[in-house]
């Protein structure tokens, strides 16, 4: 796709945005004229993880921070709270134990391989131009001060170390050539816990301001410099954390400060902007999305900045999982939650037919989305067996890891060694509208076709495959990639003792009974986004940082506009929120001094 293709469908698509949002009556015009008053050295625009991040920093440099947010008290910290906490370091302690061998050589290579950045890289005004370097700075810091960083802020991991995204192509293809995401103690709470408490010792300090159930509906500029914003009042709202809130309006505001912080988040739960920018190269736009972010991860600050000056970037990378399960409890509206699956479930499209590779659970999550397009349906399958789901399955979420949440280290090893199932998936076991369970192949198929109101899965087809790729289980060689991979992921200590079940038949009465899954397009992450430079600077379409606006976290694509590419290598978005909020607030708290 030409890069004048690529432009005319932003173009199309930001002006989309913005005529849905003044619709509603809530944009607010960037305005000139000089700022009448002065409120505070920094406004930050929303208290997830980069915005508590960004505003610890200023606060530490002494400076007076408003932190806005349209959602209550009771959602501080955002979508981080929501997540598993995982993170993504390069020759950690933890992989040194467990005997991987990694280099900042290496993971450089997987991450450029894995991004494919191919939108004016050498160009300063490309696309792709300061996410690539984001890219070279966030590697550093992976590999660098990082992991110091937060152990002395009290963070601390899992042990082992988990293998995700692991590519199934060439050596120079996409993927983590070893383990490198480590699960947080006290999972996403663990992660915001250490800058939750420096954001509110500056409240205590008088440094810092909160403004709950503060909407911004657009930026205050003065002679091209952002000097504000203005926006409306919402009624008060005690909406549980990641419910949704009330959207009535009580008032209006206008905070002025020299400078503004971006922090909003990305456009994971707004299904309209998400068709509105879904790239072609990922087959057609899905008819059915389940929602892995709150509510209120709605994306009106992509476009409200854009109004603003700001350039966004890379509109049409978006990072959605293909592993997505309807929860049975729900918290948002379509309320889903995504499997980490280790390699040994079987995946198939909405036909019954085995996915070729990188359709393999671990492997290559855009790659499978690919195939998922290509299917003609916008669900496919894992099919698996009890041994399997014990073993091997992860549900994403703080809430759906409660023993790693509360940091009991102990309970979380041995209900994984001992390979009992893990409440919460037998929850879902139990409760999951898209689960089947049986004790044999004809009434699974029969439960399967029954749970989606199409015969499209034949019981003959099915077997023959299963008993193909069973067959293959035999020796220790084989042709089937998926076997290597599981004999590769049981090769590494970490995933044989807590992640991997034992190579074995699906169809082994003894692993019973077998169980099928119909899996979702789980919508999450945003990878492009408000162009910045090194500093947070937000940057307009000449390339210049508009004056006195930053942006940082998934706002800004986890830095510089998409830092990821077209692809993560995962426990890389909470670290882009970490990195690029320290960043902005560092270099605003600098001009500000």
């Amino acid at each position: 796709m030409s890069d004048r293709n690529i432009s005319r469908r932003n173009l199309l698509a930001a002006s989309g945005a913005i005529g849905a949002i003044a619709a509603s009556g809530t944009l607010g015009q960037a305005v000139a004229g000089a700022a009448p008053r002065v409120d505070a050295d920094v406004i930050v625009i929303g208290h997830g993880l980069a915005g508590l991040v960004a505003t610890s920093e200023l606060a530490a440099a002494g400076r007076k921070v408003l932190l806005l947010d349209q959602e209550p008290e009771a959602s501080l910290g955002g979508q981080a709270f929501w997540s598993l906490g995982g993170l993504f370091f390069v020759n950690s302690q933890e992989q040194r134990t467990a005997g991987i061998k990694d280099s900042l050589e290496l993971a450089r290579a997987d991450w450029f391989n894995t991004a494919g950045f191919d939108r004016g890289v050498n160009d300063p005004l490309g696309e792709d131009y300061w996410g690539a370097k984001w890219a070279e700075a966030y590697l550093n810091f992976a590999a660098g001060e990082k992991r110091d960083w937060l152990h002395g802020l009290g963070v601390r991991w899992v042990p082992i170390v988990g293998w995700a995204e692991r590519g199934g192509q060439l050596a120079d293809g996409p993927g983590n050539s070893v383990p490198r995401f480590h699960m947080t103690m006290g999972t996403g709470p663990g992660v915001m816990e250490p800058f939750e408490k420096k954001v509110r010792e500056g409240v205590r300090d008088g440094k810092v301001t909160f403004k709950f159930r503060h909407q911004v509906d657009g930026l205050i500029t003065s002679n091209g410099a952002v000097t504000g914003v203005r926006g409306s009042l919402l009624e008060p709202s005690n909406a549980a954390r990641g419910t949704r809130s009330s959207r009535t309006k009580v008032g209006d505001f206008e905070l002025y400060a020299p400078m503004v912080v971006v922090t909003s988040g990305g456009i994971g739960a707004n299904h309209d902007l998400v068709r509105r920018n879904w790239p072609a190269r990922l087959g057609p736009v899905p008819q059915r999305l389940v929602t892995g972010v709150p509510a209120h991860v709605d994306g009106r600050m992509l476009a409200i900045t854009e109004l603003a000056g700001g350039r966004l970037v890379n509109r049409d990378r978006m990072w959605h999982y293909t592993e997505g399960m309807i929860n049975h409890t729900p918290i948002w509206p379509d309320h889903g939650i995504r499997v980490l699956a280790a390699p040994s479930s079987l995946w198939l499209d909405a036909r019954g037919k085995r996915f070729p590779s990188p359709g393999i659970p671990s492997l290559d999550t855009l790659g499978t989305l690919e195939l998922i397009g290509q299917s003609g349906y916008d669900y496919s399958w894992f099919v698996l067996n009890k041994k399997i789901i014990d073993k091997e399955f992860v549900l994403s979420g703080s809430e759906q890891n409660p023993e790693i949440t509360r940091k009991d280290l102990a309970a979380y090893i041995a209900m994984r060694i001992f390979n009992s199932t893990p409440p919460p998936v037998k929850a879902f076991m139990d409760k999951g509208v898209d689960f089947v369970i049986k004790n044999n192949l004809p009434d699974l198929v029969a439960g399967m076709n029954q749970l989606t109101g199409q015969n499209l899965i034949n019981l003959d087809d099915l077997r023959r495959q299963i008993t193909i790729r069973d067959q293959q289980t035999e020796n220790p060689f084989t042709k089937d990639v998926q076997v290597m991979g599981i004999r590769n992921s049981l090769a590494y200590s970490g995933d044989s003792l807590a992640r991997t079940a034992g190579l074995h038949r699906l169809l082994d009465s003894g692993s019973g009974p077998l169980i099928a899954i119909r899996m979702n397009i789980l919508t999450r992450k945003t990878l492009g986004g408000l162009q910045t430079d090194l500093q947070g600077r937000v940057l307009g379409s000449n390339g210049q940082p508009v004056r006195g606006l930053y942006a940082a976290g998934e706002v800004a694509g986890f830095g510089g506009g998409g830092v990821h590419g077209y692809r993560a290598l995962e426990g890389t978005f909470l670290g882009g929120c970490l990195f690029s909020g320290r960043a902005a607030g560092r270099a605003a708290a600098a001009e500000s001094a």
